[in-house]
């Protein structure tokens, strides 16, 4: 009997299994189970029925409002529902995000970190091996090793969630929960940090040895009993395949959403209504069409931004080239006693703008190339007293550009700081001892010095 899986693209996911996560779709698909694109807004508790297991695959700022958070808390609950959580490095506040919302209802939280580990990993630091597997569970079962790539860490906070992978003892934070499990009354939940070690052809994404098993392993584990008895005994609403979809009416009762086999798409005309029985779900309804509105506009914003920059970018080639093609030389005839050969001849051209024709075209440079003859010539004292200032050779940051570094680093600044507070009380407790205590502590302040420095670099340079 195959279960029906729910990825989540309402949300703006990072992930999505017919972009991204082709292969993880194609390896579920072909062992029991059908991959849905899951587009419904709101969630609710009955949309979710027909549905054995939701995956949110690390939503990309976008929030699941208050009204769905208790849906699924009671699908779960209730229906037995598997719910799967995938978040990225930096946890709710680097994505703008809410997981931890849904995942502190089951005693889980994501921390806004970063997993590190400089000695065991798959080449980068942000790619660490880990191999600390707490307790034997069905999901890490005939699993080696994992590769989790770009991933956050997590908190257990309640009772009946426990971690089955840990981060390793030379990661940075240390012996942290990496997967976490929860069996809330019928339902399970699983949450892990990273959704890249699911990703297609990538280092550490869902090609390394062990992660097809581990896969295999999460999504059986996440139908539960109850839920195998209820597509046993109970008429479960019946979910309309691709290919016999020609037209759809999707309504607030229930809603029916084409399985996911491959990238090949077919044109569907929906016939789109909803029932809503309560001001408040149409207040909320609204609120989170206009986040997505507000969001998308956003976007569009940045991009246009981004392709006029690109424009300006190609105009300013132009004219260095332009430039560099007016002080092309000429042929001229060889003199009599002279061997015959050609000359070019170089128009003369000022020492300032000579830099400009070679920073424009590579602001990235340190030193410019070597000057012309004609350029290195002696210059008495009143000459250069004439002479305007040398023009900078690196082209300074716009306060915009400014503004977006100082948020970045006070992101780290955050995060330094709570790893510091992390070795504190892991030192406290006697789970560290004093050498390493003093060698990660010595560390991270001095990531810690640096980063206030450059924020006041940045400060003053943002007031100028």
């Amino acid at each position: 009997m195959p279960y029906h899986i729910a990825f989540d693209i309402s949300h703006k996911p990072r992930g999505r299994i017919d972009e991204n996560l082709t292969e993880l779709r194609d390896y579920l698909n072909s062992n029991d189970f059908i991959c849905y694109n899951f587009l419904e807004v709101p969630i609710t508790e009955e949309s979710l029925m027909p549905y054995d297991i939701l995956v949110f695959v690390c939503p990309d700022f976008a929030r699941i409002s208050s009204l769905e958070t208790t849906s699924i808390v009671k699908w779960v609950k209730n229906l037995g529902g598997g719910l799967l959580l995938l978040s990225h490095a930096g946890g709710d506040r680097g994505r703008g995000s809410n997981l931890s919302e849904i995942s502190e209802q089951f005693g889980i939280a994501f921390e806004n970190d970063q997993v590190l580990d400089d000695k065991t990993n798959l080449g980068l630091e942000n790619i660490p091996s880990i191999t600390a597997f707490n307790i034997p569970h069905p999901i890490t079962a005939g699993i080696n090793s994992l590769c989790y790539r770009s991933g956050s860490s997590l908190s257990i906070i309640g009772s009946g969630a426990f971690s089955i992978a840990d981060s390793n003892e030379t990661s940075e934070p240390f012996s942290c929960p990496l997967i976490c499990v929860s069996e809330p009354e019928k339902g399970r939940v699983c949450c892990i940090g990273s959704y890249e070690m699911f990703r297609d052809k990538i280092g550490g994404g869902f090609q390394c040895d062990d992660h097809p098993q581990l896969v295999k392993n999460i999504f059986q584990w996440l139908v539960s009993d109850y839920r195998m008895e209820l597509r046993t005994n109970v008429d479960i609403p019946t979910l309309v395949p691709q290919s016999s979809l020609t037209s759809s009416r999707i309504s607030g009762e229930q809603e029916i959403l084409s399985p996911s086999f491959s990238t090949d798409k077919r044109s569907i005309d929906i016939d789109f209504s909803m029932k809503i029985s309560k001001k408040s779900e149409l207040i909320e309804l609204l609120k989170i069409f206009q986040n997505q509105i507000n969001t998308i506009k956003s976007t569009i914003d940045k991009l246009i931004e981004k392709a006029i920059d690109s424009d300006n970018e190609i105009i300013e080639l132009e004219k260095s080239q332009s430039s560099q093609t007016s002080t092309s030389s000429e042929v001229i005839k060889p003199n009599d006693q002279e061997e015959t050969k050609s000359v070019q001849k170089t128009e003369k051209i000022d020492e300032h703008d000579y830099e400009d024709i070679f920073l424009q075209q590579d602001t990235t440079l340190t030193a410019l190339p070597p000057k012309p003859e004609s350029l290195k010539k002696d210059e008495s004292d009143e000459e250069k007293s004439l002479k305007p200032p040398p023009k900078p050779k690196t082209k300074s940051k716009s306060k915009k550009e400014l503004k977006s570094e100082k948020e970045g680093l006070k992101t780290k600044l955050t995060s330094v700081q709570d790893l510091l507070k992390f070795i504190d009380k892991k030192h406290s407790s006697g789970k560290l001892n004093d050498d390493e205590y003093v060698k990660r502590s010595k560390k991270l302040q001095s990531d810690l010095k640096k980063t206030k420095k450059r924020i006041g670099i940045i400060d003053k340079l943002i007031e100028k």
